[in-house]
């Protein structure tokens, strides 16, 4: 079976997939693969529906939908998942053997990596590399000759597959830090927003594209009859909206403690995340927790931080956590450790180890 289509957009809303916003020099780039095997496309552009007269205009754009159409034609016709990138062909079914050998890792890590090592057992034209340093994973694109012509349209197309098969392996959105691409701005760059959604780079040292390595370490959510279902259905899958973020809870910690108490409301906090109040409170129970249970967390680790690493007087603390007043911090402080400030400074104080002479 086939593969995710890579140059469909991921769109953020269904009106988007009836858009036409893919550029023409992607269609350009699989009718090349077609002069090359010296056979005739007119009937995989009369399939996708895309006129003669489209393909003269070079700011012509299609809907998502065509392209999923001549895309998904063109690799069965050609036998050729890979669409002529490559030195040699990936026949049909190539790309679902990848997602069957990544399915069962523990963990979108896991499974990268297997992506990964895998494809450079069916295709050593490009090297995919999983790497991470501190915060930031970071998926690269190591080109090992040269791609001619079908380089934006390879790169773009490897990215995005990569991108797309990661969000449905976690049935999430993943959003993206960022993506770079090793060539100029293109006369179509707006596209590249709607592809990846994400700070978009041109004249980089290499394609890649970075997101919050905390995602590695979530778990699977797909099975074997998953993918049978997925490897039906391919092509259209990436244009699916995926709008739920899994971490959602940890970037709430983060905004928590890296903002002022004043910007801790709902609106205020979900107007940060990019998401409505309704989908806040409502992923936040998905993930067992509460915006509450998240805003105590923060208050009680500042408080925390405060008693032990300041001398501040109690009310101060309680300012500085956001209470309105040292009463209320008190009955919360005591609520979450079964002590007063005072008595968990003491405490502490006194069960510290001193550094010997």
């Amino acid at each position: 079976m086939g593969r995710p289509s890579s140059s469909t957009q991921p769109s953020t809303s269904r009106a988007k997939v009836g858009r036409s916003v893919t550029p023409i020099s992607f269609v350009h780039a699989i009718l090349e693969a077609y002069n090359r095997r010296a056979i005739d496309p007119a009937k995989v552009l009369a399939q996708a529906q895309i006129a003669t007269s489209t393909l003269s205009n070079p700011a012509a754009r299609i809907t998502a939908a065509q392209m999923e159409r001549i895309s998904g034609a063109a690799m069965q016709e050609l036998d050729d998942e890979a669409l002529g990138w490559f030195s040699r062909r990936l026949p049909w079914g190539s790309y679902g053997m990848l997602a069957r050998a990544s399915i069962t890792s523990p963990n979108l890590e896991r499974a990268l990596k297997r992506w990964c090592r895998h494809h450079g057992l069916i295709a050593d034209d490009l090297s995919l590399q999983l790497s991470q340093a501190g915060s930031v994973a970071t998926l690269k694109i190591t080109e090992n000759r040269d791609l001619g012509g079908l380089r934006e349209f390879c790169l773009v197309s490897m990215l995005r597959n990569v991108y797309g098969v990661a969000c449905w392996l976690i049935d999430a959105r993943l959003p993206l830090l960022g993506a770079d691409f090793p060539f100029p701005v293109p006369a179509h760059a707006d596209v590249y927003d709607v592809l990846f959604q994400g700070a978009i780079t041109f004249d980089a040292a290499c394609a890649c594209i970075r997101f919050d390595a905390s995602y590695l370490e979530l778990p699977l959510r797909r099975n074997e009859l998953a993918l049978q279902q997925m490897l039906q259905h391919a092509l259209p899958l990436t244009v699916l909206p995926y709008r739920r973020d899994r971490l959602l809870a940890q970037r709430l910690r983060q905004a928590l403690g890296h903002h002022s108490s004043h910007i801790h409301t709902a609106t205020s906090l979900a107007a940060l995340l990019n998401v409505s109040v309704r989908t806040l409170h409502r992923q936040l129970s998905e993930e067992g927790t509460s915006l509450q249970a998240l805003k105590d967390e923060a208050r009680q680790a500042r408080a925390c931080e405060l008693l032990l690493s300041s001398t501040r007087v109690i009310k101060q603390v309680a300012e500085s956590a956001g209470f309105r007043n040292e009463k209320s911090f008190i009955r919360a402080f005591r609520a979450w450790t079964g002590l007063t400030p005072s008595e968990y400074r003491k405490q502490s104080s006194s069960s510290r180890i001193l550094p010997q002479a």
